[in-house]
């Protein structure tokens, strides 16, 4: 398969920056995708405590076109505050929907939790939204603790003293002129696996420290007690393409895309966490539905990979490096 699929970096996707921000001292961050021209979107939620603004804006049947900024921020819902900064930044240059006097960018926000990280008094904001959308000139292809990931953890169900660092991933490829590429904040509560071959990179630490328990064995034994497992997770992120698509089909490239989150995350999808994925319509390519959602599924799921692989230890979490030594 991969000799068929040319991997690139993310920034060589026309008509799409990205750019990161971070606070490492208190634990946490926020990225920006700016798309200056305007995308069409859609977003797919899937976890049940998402912390998002503006996605009505995608509901098929709103009259919005196409956004001009996603922020993917940290400090749980304190986070989407961060949206404003960006509002600034584009605004300032003029890049937003039209209404005379001025322009209106439009702009959707997702956040994770990361207030135990650190210190849960200092959250991402507009400022720091704003400097992230100064670094998006930069054309950064980061991954690790970075942005939205530099207070993200993964393995969460026992507690802290069981959870492990990760953070944020980047991962595109290219086959013929089609591009499709997916950029993540992986903090979820349960473990990840390599999309290969299924081998577990991070996750519930066991007793000893040394090597992973399993997340899914525990919630098994809790069955029928279940605690309150706090909505203190959420993975998002977003596929970003060159192919021409309206929100209404890319909503449905971003629904494909959840599958990289279930080929790399167990489990998934619950009422603890608050995974969101948007799509994103950047370029004129002509291509299949069906074969960029698929494409978008691989990227997503390679960049959860890349997300905890390129995570160093940081905040007394151990990273999948520590166990490898």
């Amino acid at each position: 398969m991969d000799r068929l699929l040319k991997e690139i970096k993310i920034s060589e996707i026309e008509n799409v920056k990205i750019g990161h921000a971070e606070d490492f001292e208190n634990g946490t961050g926020c990225t920006v995708i700016i798309c200056e021209k305007g995308a069409p979107a859609g977003v797919d939620v899937r976890g049940g405590g998402p912390a998002s603004r503006e996605t009505e804006l995608l509901n098929p049947v709103a009259d919005c076109k196409g956004i001009h900024a996603l922020l993917l921020s940290g400090g749980s819902a304190f986070g989407l505050d961060g949206a404003g900064g960006v509002m600034k930044y584009l605004e300032e240059r003029e890049i937003g929907f039209p209404v005379g006097s001025t322009v209106v960018p439009l702009v959707c926000a997702s956040c994770l939790f990361d207030l135990n990280v650190k210190n849960h008094k200092v959250r991402p904001n507009s400022d720091m939204a704003y400097k992230a959308c100064e670094d998006a000139q930069n054309l950064r292809d980061d991954s690790g603790c970075i942005g939205a990931g530099t207070g993200a953890t993964v393995g969460k169900f026992l507690g802290p003293d069981y959870t492990m660092k990760s953070g944020l991933g980047c991962y595109a490829v290219q086959v013929g002129d089609l591009k499709v590429g997916a950029v993540v904040a992986v903090n979820a509560l349960g473990d990840i696996f390599h999309v290969e071959t299924g081998e577990k990179l991070v996750g519930l630490l066991n007793n000893e420290k040394n090597g992973f328990g399993d997340t899914e064995t525990e919630f098994y034994k809790t069955c029928g007690r279940m605690k309150n497992l706090f909505t203190g997770n959420t993975t998002i992120g977003a596929v970003i393409t060159n192919g021409k698509f309206d929100k209404v089909q890319m909503k449905k490239i971003a629904a494909m895309a959840q599958n990289g989150y279930a080929r790399t995350i167990r489990p998934v999808h619950t009422t603890a966490d608050g995974d969101s994925i948007y799509g994103l319509s950047v370029g004129e390519v002509e291509a299949d539905l069906n074969v960029v959602g698929t494409l978008s599924s691989l990227v997503m799921a390679r960049a959860v990979n890349k997300a905890v692989l390129s995570s160093h230890s940081m905040y007394g979490f151990l990273a999948a490096e520590d166990l490898k030594k």
